[in-house]
């Protein structure tokens, strides 16, 4: 039995934590949960000890890494795993994450690599919100690939920015528009699959992102384009909540102890 550890104990993480009571990751057992919120870790700690599962609400990451877990699953931010990768990574314990932004960080990205071979643990990227990383990853190893990313969001999501203005309301407006790197340094956050799909492609300082809002749109939509040579693919993923994120942990957790590897 694996010991898994969550780092995060928000939306994402009740996803992760209804699939271990559903059964769906018989391989593993939650045995502590971390929050910067404390009444958040005890609340989803609550919600496994309620259905007769042991699960500690940590108050520090010391205290989470205590309790020797095999994995860690990270639904927080990319601000959190660069405070916990690398001294989770020395201990051995692998990651699971969702914050792929932080690898933008070429310095942090390098680090990570390091401890990580040297300690035998490994980082899993969650597909979150994209996907089609195999199709991606083989188009960029066949040579002479460019690629491309482009999001849509409602206008919704973007009131209350610094990058909002009211036009937005009756007209597409094209928000962002740059390199994977620089993406990640104006939204922290809502284009974490951008650095994803850059990892996968020709880099952060490669990928060209753009952003547009839309009226009356909702949900988001991440559009991946890659050519080589020999390979024209499309990867269009439209996502009306978040919950495919939470959904891409669990696949990862399953695809990890499979002996079918996807």
């Amino acid at each position: 039995m694996k010991r898994l550890v969550i780092v995060g104990c928000g939306f994402l993480a009740d996803i992760v934590a209804d699939a271990l009571l559903a059964g769906m990751l018989p391989d593993y057992y939650l045995v502590g949960v971390y929050s910067r919120t404390k009444s958040k870790a005890e609340r989803l700690a609550g919600k496994m000890i309620k259905r007769g599962r042991e699960c500690k609400p940590c108050s520090s990451l010391s205290e989470l890494f205590e309790l020797k877990p095999d994995f860690l699953v990270e639904a927080a931010s990319p601000a959190a795993m660069k405070d916990f990768a690398i001294p989770a990574l020395e201990k051995g314990i692998s990651v699971i994450t969702l914050s792929i932004g932080a690898f933008a960080d070429n310095s942090f990205l390098e680090e990570v690599k390091r401890t990580a071979s040297a300690s035998g643990a490994k980082v899993y990227i969650a597909s979150g919100a994209t996907g089609g990383f195999d199709v991606l990853r083989t188009t960029t190893l066949m040579g002479n690939a460019t690629a491309e990313f482009r999001n849509e969001k409602g206008v919704k999501a973007l009131r209350g920015s610094s990058h909002y203005n009211s036009e937005m309301e009756t007209s597409k407006k094209v928000v962002f528009s740059g390199t994977a790197r620089e993406a990640i340094e104006t939204f922290p956050t809502g284009l974490n699959v951008a650095v994803a799909a850059s990892l996968a492609t020709v880099g952060p300082e490669n990928l060209q992102v753009t952003m547009e809002s839309t009226p009356d749109f909702t949900g988001d939509r991440q559009r991946v384009e890659i050519k080589n040579d020999e390979v024209h693919a499309f990867v269009d993923v439209f996502s009306a909540t978040s919950a495919i994120a939470g959904w891409s942990l669990v696949s990862t957790l399953q695809n990890i102890v499979s002996p079918i590897v996807f």
